[in-house]
C-alpha cells in the first residue's frame, strides 16, 4: 500500500480530515526547507505538499509568487527540490510528499528520468499545475511505471465528462481548487464547494 493510501485510508478510519500544508521548496532558504517540512509534520501534518519553484507561477497569488522568486533567487532548481525530499526520508519514511509544479522544468528533465529521480528521492505523487492534456498519458504513464501518483486538478469550472474522466484515472487523491482564478485570490464559497465535492 502506498503512503498516500495508507494516509486516507487512516484518515478514514479515524474519521478525521487531513492536514495538506504548502511550502515552496527552497523559501526562505533550501537548507531550511528540511527541518521546516519536519516541523510541519510534528505540527499535525499528514500530508506535505511541496512547490518546486518557477520563474512564471501564473496559477499562484502574489504571496506564493514572492515564495518562487525567493527560492529561485536562492538557487533553488528542480534537482535540489529532489534531493531536499531525500534528505527529509532520512528521517521520515511515513509521510507522504506530493511535488506541486509547472510542465515546463518536468519536461526538460524527460518525464521518464523526473518519475525515476523522484520514486528514488521518495516523492508519492505530482501536482502539474499546467500540464497540457495532451501530455498526460506520457508522463501519466512515467510516474506509474514507478509507482507515483498523478494527482489530476479539478475546479469549479471543469466541465462533467472531464470531471469524470479524472475521476477514472484518479490515483492518490484529486486536488480540488475552490476559489477561481489565482492562488489567494477571491472570496471562499464553502458551499459551493461542499457541493461540487459531494
Amino acid at each position: 500500500m502506498s503512503r498516500l493510501t495508507q494516509v486516507f485510508a487512516d484518515l478514514q478510519s479515524d474519521k478525521r480530515r487531513g492536514v495538506i500544508p504548502y511550502v515552496v521548496a527552497g523559501d526562505p532558504s533550501p537548507e531550511g526547507t528540511v527541518s521546516l517540512l519536519h516541523s510541519l509534520v510534528d505540527a499535525g501534518a499528514d500530508i506535505l505538499e511541496l512547490g518546486v519553484p518557477f520563474s512564471d507561477p501564473m496559477s499562484e497569488g502574489p504571496v506564493i509568487q514572492k515564495g518562487h522568486e525567493r527560492a529561485l533567487a536562492n538557487g533553488m532548481s528542480l534537482h535540489r527540490v529532489l534531493s531536499t525530499v531525500a534528505e527529509f526520508r532520512k528521517d521520515n519514511d511515513r509521510t507522504p510528499i506530493v511535488m506541486m509544479g509547472y510542465a515546463n522544468p518536468i519536461e526538460r528533465f524527460g518525464y521518464e528520468a523526473f518519475a525515476a529521480a523522484s520514486a528514488e528521492a521518495g516523492v508519492d505523487g505530482l501536482i502539474t499545475v499546467d500540464l497540457p492534456p495532451e501530455e498526460v498519458d506520457t508522463i501519466d504513464g512515467a510516474l506509474k511505471a514507478v509507482g507515483l501518483d498523478n494527482i489530476f486538478l479539478i475546479s469549479p469550472t471543469t466541465p462533467e465528462p472531464r470531471v469524470q474522466k479524472i475521476v477514472e484515472r484518479a490515483r492518490g487523491f484529486i486536488y480540488y481548487v475552490a476559489v477561481k482564478g489565482v492562488t489567494g485570490s477571491g472570496e471562499l464559497d464553502t458551499d459551493e464547494v461542499a457541493r461540487s465535492v459531494a
